[in-house]
């Protein structure tokens, strides 16, 4: 029952993407939540740029960016307060848009030399503790160190994790949540006493399904990173945009009901035709390239087009991404003089020129 509310949800949700009969349903940015200080400039922004755009999904990377009740030890004081986000959450109920809150689950749990909120508060959630952050960080090393990962199997995890996500939200009033899940390069360490012997893949799709289990009982829907579902080497992505530790094969495994998020920066892989063809949802995600966004954009409408009765709405539609603190992306959208082709602000008006041409044309 569980799985048909949330396949309800999602077809619910399709149909109230569509305002003016865009060819693609889902027209999304995800960005850095803005601050406190942000939040004036950020409403306006909503109302001028992202509304007149007909983007209708924002999802907010919030972290731990928040002052959570649930778990004070892991709250950022000057993070988002419930009064901030409840104007985030009024000023995109009027404007008709689906605001989803991002927390990053199993990996990215630090950045260069700084352990993240999770593991520096609960250190024996780390999969691999012996592993020490480094005074300067580099890539290469000689730890293969990109991002720390909390161990799946540890016993008391989910109980903290799950809180937090609850409580991000319940504040958000959100029907779905984006649990980030990506270059996931730390997982079944065969020196984890817990995940020791355990196939990658199978950890993987099990993190996966135990989040979007917990979301369900709330008929809440659950959004990754597509990256760690593709098989980098015979694809030809790569170690980032795919897997060389042998996750991909979670692909088979995870439940049909995960919106994926499919980010390619660089090129246009047309991966989304391989996430279809499992099954899955799946929309594009371009960065800071406005020709290879265009060309994204371009590919979901000719697959969708082309796509056989019951797979076209699985090609769900596009999302641009910015890797900015939301006050830095700001100031290049708004900056009359920058001369610059490839960055955030030029794709982000790119590709929601594709995206909301009517009937592909």
């Amino acid at each position: 029952m569980k799985r048909i509310a949330l396949l309800l949800l999602m077809v619910a949700g399709m149909s109230s993407y569509a305002r003016g009969g865009d060819t693609l349903p889902v027209r999304g940015f995800c960005i850095a939540a803005p601050s406190h200080d942000e939040m004036d400039q950020f409403i306006r922004f909503i109302k001028e740029e992202l509304s007149p755009r007909n983007i209708n999904v924002l999802v907010l990377r919030v972290d731990y960016n928040y002052r959570f009740k649930s778990h004070p030890e892991l709250a950022t004081e000057s993070g988002l307060s419930e009064a901030d986000v409840k104007r985030l959450v009024k000023v995109c109920r009027e404007d008709n848009i689906r605001l989803i809150p991002q927390i990053n689950l199993l990996g990215h749990q630090s950045w260069a030399e700084e352990t993240g909120k999770l593991l520096a508060v609960y250190p024996e959630f780390d999969e691999t503790p012996w592993v020490k952050m480094p005074e300067k960080y580099k890539w290469p090393n000689a730890d293969s160190l990109y991002c720390k990962s909390y161990c799946p199997l540890h016993p008391d995890v989910h109980k903290v994790v799950f809180d937090v996500v609850d409580e991000i939200c319940d504040v958000f009033e959100a029907d779905a949540f984006h649990a980030g899940m990506d270059e996931v390069f730390y997982i079944g360490d065969d020196n984890c006493p817990r995940c020791k012997g355990h196939s990658k893949a199978e950890l993987f799709a099990g993190e996966v399904n135990a989040i979007r289990d917990h979301l369900a009982l709330k008929n809440r829907q659950l959004w990754i990173w597509g990256d760690r579902l593709i098989d980098g080497r015979a694809s030809g992505v790569g170690e980032w945009e795919g897997s060389y530790n042998h996750t991909w094969p979670a692909v088979d495994m995870i439940s049909k009901d995960v919106m994926i998020c499919d980010w390619h920066y660089e090129r246009p892989f047309k991966t989304p035709r391989y996430f279809v063809s499992k099954g899955l949802h799946v929309i594009s995600c371009p960065w800071r390239k406005p020709a290879c966004a265009v060309k994204e954009a371009k590919n979901q409408e000719r697959f969708r087009r082309k796509a056989k009765d019951g797979d076209k709405d699985k090609y769900s539609g596009m999302m641009e991404t910015s890797w900015s603190d939301a006050g830095s992306f700001l100031r290049s959208f708004y900056d009359a003089n920058s001369t610059e082709k490839n960055t955030e602000a030029n794709c982000f008006r790119a590709v929601f020129k594709v995206a909301n041409r009517k009937n592909g044309k």
